[in-house]
């Protein structure tokens, strides 16, 4: 609203016939001398001192006699547009527009906008709700962690909503997890306490609607329930429950010293939004945490198991899957210790059509096939026959190559029987450096109804070693121009450099070269399995008596 300077605007006094008499907002004439010479009925309801003769600075609030001064000592017509002084007066919210009479006068129209104040504080405060409501989203959902995430609902409700907050989490046993805000930084706990000792807290834990925050004396809490150093007694409590997703996810107990305000009804609502936002963060990181708990389980036993020397037989191991993000392909090894020392121990080593998580799948399904036919283990033909029928009649439609190695001591040299089932046949590295092809072949596993396999013996002298390998080796792309294969003559050469190295050794050298050929690029999951007849000195038991064999 603008007033504009009129000489006609000058006051005649209260009910004199002014044309403001009648104005619908308050109205108060004042002289030169700062002495109110008027005032309508309407400001005289809201200004009662306001009347002719008194002094302004003495019958107005101390706001609008501080703009009269301003204005007085001020040669300009009046504030600009957006600038009127505000203020209150008698509960109600005014806003002062000044009209400068030609005689030094001025009339002050005091507009009541106590509703547009009302309105534009609901929508400035719905803002900063909607805001931080915002930042809880973000912050919550950018942590899979469950006690990170239970602190940081902690920490947001102390900065926003409460001097002091409490999450308790579902019930371990008879022990209630809890997480409190503290000023040193959220302290996470376990309490042995009955929820029912806190008014709506059994209530909350099984996502019951809450009960107001009226119904709960502060004074009957238990000292569980209150967080360490909280510095004064609590004047008002909120329990309210935390959604999750099917399950409730715990429950929120806010708290208020006694030299604060009470929670609203609109302060207990918006409590309520919060916590449904913290509910489905937490509910979401546990329900991830359950996920990698089942995951990790599932992904030890398709994990390659760690080789080392038995009875008597060196055996190493290598694994790289095809992607660094991945654990586990389609590339396996496997071994069957041997339960004496003149048995067999079993190695397998296979390599299942395709890549990742399903690729892995089935290495699991033929690793756990294979243990289960381990007492036909001296059959190798017989063994893979019975592998490929479960495959062909599994819903799976993946094949694998698999090339299985039964080897045992024999005095100081190793025996081997070796079986190619669609597999690279082994390489044998001599002593001498030679390298050369185990005389094996045989069919695709999960392919035909029926399997064809031959069976090659082959025995290493002291410092010799075969080498399993999968065609993620032989065909790693790489090279100078990052397109040629490894191949099996480089292979080859690397392993004629590799005689009488130990297992360990020979496996290190074939993945460090294998790995420094493929660079950065992208290629097939990796596996190698090395056994040797080490130089070492062999012991056994005869008649109960340990006799020595130096090996050389």
């Amino acid at each position: 609203m603008t007033i504009s300077e009129d000489s006609s605007a000058r006051p005649r006094g209260a009910g004199s016939g002014a044309a403001w008499d009648d104005a619908p907002c308050a109205v108060v004439a004042v002289d030169p001398s700062g002495a109110v010479t008027g005032a309508n009925a309407t400001a005289a309801g809201l200004l009662p001192d306001a009347v002719p003769g008194a002094r302004l600075v003495e019958a107005v609030p101390h706001w609008l006699a501080d703009a009269h001064r301003r204005l007085t000592a001020s040669s300009a017509p009046g504030p600009g547009p957006g600038q009127a002084p505000r203020g209150e007066a008698c509960g109600r919210s005014l806003r002062a527009h000044p009209a400068r009479g030609g005689n030094g006068d001025v009339v002050w129209w005091l507009i009541d906008d106590t509703e547009l104040r009302l309105a534009e504080d609901a929508l400035r405060s719905e803002r900063e709700r909607t805001a931080f409501l915002a930042e809880v989203s973000e912050t919550l959902s950018a942590t899979l962690n469950v006690e990170r995430c239970m602190e940081a609902t902690t920490r947001l409700a102390v900065q926003h909503l409460a001097d002091a907050a409490v999450l308790i989490a579902p019930a371990a046993g008879h022990r209630l997890p809890v997480t409190y805000s503290t000023p040193g930084g959220p302290v996470h706990g376990t309490v042995d306490a009955d929820p029912q000792t806190v008014p709506g807290l059994s209530e909350a834990l099984q996502g019951f609607p809450p009960v107001p925050s009226r119904w709960i004396d502060p004074a009957l809490l238990p000292d569980w329930v209150v967080p360490p150093e909280f510095d004064g007694p609590a004047g008002s409590v909120v329990v309210t429950p935390l959604p999750g997703h099917g399950v409730p996810a715990g429950a929120l107990v806010l708290l208020r010293r006694t030299d604060h305000a009470v929670f609203s009804e609109s302060e207990e609502t918006f409590a309520r939004l919060f916590a449904a936002r913290a509910g489905a963060a937490l509910s979401a990181a546990r329900l991830y945490a359950e996920q990698a708990r089942i995951t990790d389980t599932l992904m030890r036993e398709l994990f390659p198991p760690k080789l080392g020397q038995v009875h008597g037989v060196e055996f190493a191991g290598g694994y790289r899957a095809s992607e660094l993000k991945e654990w586990v392909g389609g590339d396996f090894y496997d071994i069957h210790p041997a339960a004496e020392p003149d048995q067999e121990s079993l190695i397998v080593l296979g390599d299942v059509c395709g890549k990742g998580l399903e690729a892995a799948v089935l290495t699991g399904k033929i690793r756990n096939t294979l243990h289960a036919l381990l007492p036909m283990a001296d059959d190798h033909p017989r063994m893979l026959g019975l592998l490929n029928g479960a495959l062909v009649n599994s819903h799976h439609t993946r094949f694998a190559t698999l090339v299985l190695a039964s080897a045992a001591r024999a005095d100081n040299h190793v025996r081997l029987r070796l079986t190619s089932a669609g597999h690279p046949p082994p390489l044998i590295v001599r002593a001498d450096g030679s390298v050369e092809e185990a005389d094996t072949r045989g069919s695709l596993i999960g392919v035909l109804p029926k399997t064809r396999a031959r069976t090659a013996t082959v025995e290493l002298a002291p410092g010799e070693t075969c080498l399993l390998y999968t065609d993620g080796i032989t065909e790693a792309r790489g090279g100078p121009l990052g397109c040629d294969m490894f191949g099996e003559r480089r292979l080859k050469d690397v392993l004629g450099e590799c005689a009488a190295m130990p297992a360990e050794a020979v496996v290190e050298r074939v993945q460090m070269l294998a790995g420094q050929w493929v660079g950065g690029r992208s290629h097939d999951d990796m596996a190698v399995v090395a056994i040797t007849a080490p130089r070492t000195v062999h012991l056994s038991a005869v008649d109960g008596h340990t006799r020595g064999r130096y090996t050389a």
